[in-house]
């Protein structure tokens, strides 16, 4: 058996805690044999939900903390000021190095303050990025920054391209994994100061396979693996993504129940129509990685249930195992020495 990954969820971030997380949690245990899960919030709210189930008590432990961020309040006076509550607890937990990683589907803001502040960037990152994984018409794309920096400069950028690449080839086993950026339009002259500056650099870049500009109808398509923004354009692109498959997939379901024939034909495509639309199911993906931190931090949606917490704490162990911040380091001081 593989070596026991230990991961701390925040039970008391999101919309749905504690009941989706602790669900997710011991659906995470009871599936897979070497996760180890630490509960933190508080003890009566996260132990009425354990009861519920059924599950290896000596893989779930519970962290007991006293207070909880809410989504509403300052991130940084939070992290501050709320040094018991479940975020600033698991993180510190990860720091020390009694965790490998943190999960957490609660104030997005706190938790991109928290992991720089407490758990701190690797030596030669510049700034950390938070990337998800978006599904495309073949398989998945990362999509490197959707949150953590709105006001990036060119080298982020490429570092995000640097670190995507990395994850893309080592957790989804992309082979020379395409590397794109977000543009609008495909010639090399257009986009904004910051592409025009980003898009020569990553020419440069001898240790990615930059493909150029990519516009955003060419994202579904999959025509790279890796799509490289800053957040404000990135969390844009997420957020549609979202609301677009939301409602496509409800226009889809209604018009098949519109009328007996439409029912019939639902019927015979059901197979193939579900998993079509599983495939776009964010939550099948697990959470965002903030890829550059000294250890693993994932930050899921707000709204997460107990399908995406489950997959968000494997995903840890995925990351754990490829050993995907020790490559990052490893990658970040040979491009540091060998800029070309």
């Amino acid at each position: 058996m593989s070596e026991t990954v230990r991961v701390v969820v925040d039970a008391m971030g999101g919309d749905n805690a504690p009941e989706e997380i602790v669900k997710g949690a011991v659906q995470a245990v009871n599936d897979h044999e070497n996760i180890h899960v630490i509960l933190t919030g508080i003890r009566e709210a996260v132990e009425r939900e354990l009861k519920k189930y059924t599950y290896p008590a000596d893989r779930i432990e519970l962290v007991h903390t006293s207070e909880v961020i809410e989504t509403a309040e300052p991130p940084v006076a939070a992290i501050r000021s709320k040094k018991d509550s479940s975020i600033v607890v698991g993180m510190m937990m990860v720091k020390r190095g009694e965790a490998d990683a943190f999960v957490s589907a609660g104030s997005s803001g706190a938790v991109l303050v928290g992991g720089q502040g407490i758990v701190g960037r690797i030596k030669g990152i510049e700034r950390p990025a938070l990337a998800p994984l978006i599904p495309t018409k073949d398989g998945v794309s990362l999509l490197i920054d959707c949150g953590a920096n709105v006001d990036a400069r060119s080298s982020h950028l490429v570092q995000f391209a640097r670190m995507g690449s990395i994850y893309m080839e080592n957790v989804l086993g992309v082979r020379n994994p395409k590397v794109g950026i977000v543009n609008i339009g495909a010639e090399e002259e257009k986009g904004n100061a910051l592409v025009k500056e980003t898009f020569p650099l990553l020419k440069e870049c001898k240790d990615i396979n930059f493909v150029g500009s990519v516009e955003a109808r060419e994202i579904p398509a999959g025509v790279c693996d890796v799509v490289v923004c800053e957040a404000f354009t990135g969390n844009v692109i997420l957020k549609l993504y979202e609301g677009l498959g939301g409602t496509l997939i409800s226009m889809i379901k209604g018009s098949m129940m519109s009328s007996l024939k439409s029912k019939i034909g639902a019927l015979l495509v059901k197979p193939a129509l579900k998993s079509a639309l599983k495939s776009f199911d964010l939550s099948e993906y697990g959470g965002a990685p903030l890829l550059g931190l000294k250890g693993l931090v994932v930050k899921t949606h707000g709204s997460s249930t107990a399908k995406e917490v489950e997959n968000s704490i494997y995903q840890c162990v995925q990351f754990k195992e490829q050993q995907i911040n020790e490559k990052i380091k490893e990658h970040i001081v040979v491009a540091n020495e060998n800029p070309n």
